[in-house]
């Protein structure tokens, strides 16, 4: 076992996620530290303006000079998690083997054959002092994967981990884009279900100037448009079979532009709700239990949509005692021990990559 660092900034833009795990990349040790850096609001700020412009970006083409400069402040906010982990965890970087940086997605467009997440991997090597692995989704893509969701090799040794839960379960993250791996007994499905926190972040920032629907106060004051719901639900996505994966602007807060505020705000909440409710259209067998991590289990409406929509017990990941912030993390720093030993970051049943599919690159540093 060794001690690897995560780090994960995921495409709700709200800060980089970083956790300390022992880990060979097969089993799971123990569970170090792990902490929330916010982004800066200027670095945050700026995310944001690559996003709005970033399909216009081209495969192969150099980056533009705002991204090569964002690219380099969004490194140095990583080293500093690092650092601040490594502080607070009482270790030195030599101490650590690995740290999983998976960087900041601003484009994936898998059926074009490319991805792009920003993040020096080399950089963050030289400034910290640690090895990095990073670049975990392209070598899937490029062999025709979806080359997402990555997060599912590690949902399913969480769930080998703890022998009593009952199969088939549901691990659902809601980021700023859903995701969901079925674990069965001896098999795995993994696909991104639909929107996630996104759309409702979008709208919250745009009418009350918070990144947040802070505590679900404008979708529980709120009504849903059951009209508007509908026609949300009839996109051809929801009906298509896994393999399936989504960019963070797939879907944005166009079909509620004519609603109140808040009745728009309740109406992407039962949407993200429905299209994860949705993905048992796809599963081998229906899950004994859903669990639920990531941003989106700490709004509380969603959670009760869920839990009248998936007519089965829904839990946060907390109850089964995971880090249910900071699962994304930890999958990182689980998929960087993969990758240096040459496992498989993805299998056909997560990406529909043809075979088991390694991945990531190694930055050595210089020490």
């Amino acid at each position: 076992m060794h001690k690897v660092i995560g780090l994960m900034s995921g495409t709700s833009l709200d800060g980089i996620d970083v956790a300390l795990l022992e880990t060979d990349g097969s089993r799971i040790g123990s569970f170090g530290p792990a902490r929330t850096r916010p982004y800066a609001p200027e670095l945050s700020a700026q995310l944001r303006a690559v996003l709005a412009r970033a399909r216009d970006l081209a495969e192969g083409a150099p980056l533009p000079q705002m991204l090569v400069e964002v690219e380099r402040a969004l490194t140095d906010a990583h080293a500093d998690a690092v650092d601040e982990l490594l502080t607070e965890a009482g270790l030195r970087p030599g101490e650590i083997f690995l740290l999983g940086f998976h960087g900041q997605t601003v484009l994936h467009r898998p059926h074009q054959g490319w991805t792009l997440q920003l993040g020096d991997g080399a950089r963050l090597a030289r400034i910290t002092g640690i090895d990095v692995v990073n670049d975990f989704r392209t070598a899937d893509v490029r062999a025709g994967g979806q080359g997402a969701p990555l997060v599912p090799l590690y949902h399913a040794a969480l769930v080998a981990a703890a022998s009593d839960l009952p199969r088939p379960v549901a691990v659902v993250n809601i980021g700023g884009v859903a995701n969901v791996t079925w674990v069965g007994q001896d098999e795995i499905l993994a696909f991104d279900t639909g929107p996630g926190n996104a759309p409702l972040d979008d709208w919250a920032l745009r009418h009350t100037g918070r990144p947040i629907d802070e505590d679900a106060r404008l979708a529980r004051s709120g009504r849903v448009d059951d009209a508007v719901l509908y026609a949300m639900l009839a996109h051809p996505y929801f009906a298509r079979k896994p393999p399936k994966s989504l960019d963070r602007m797939d879907f944005g807060v166009k079909a509620v532009d004519h609603l109140e505020v808040a009745d728009g705000s309740a109406t992407l909440t039962a949407f993200t709700a429905a299209t994860i409710a949705r993905a048992r259209e796809h599963f081998p067998q229906e899950a004994q239990l859903w669990v639920v991590c990531g941003g989106g289990r700490h709004n509380p409406a969603l959670m009760a949509e869920l839990g009248q929509r998936l007519e089965a017990p829904v839990v946060a990941a907390e109850a089964l005692g995971w880090r249910g912030d900071f699962l994304e993390a930890e999958a990182f720093a689980f998929l960087a021990a993969r990758a240096e030993r040459g496992l498989p970051l993805s299998l056909p049943s997560t990406t529909g990559v043809s075979e088991p599919m390694s991945g990531g690159r190694l930055h050595r540093a210089s020490r």
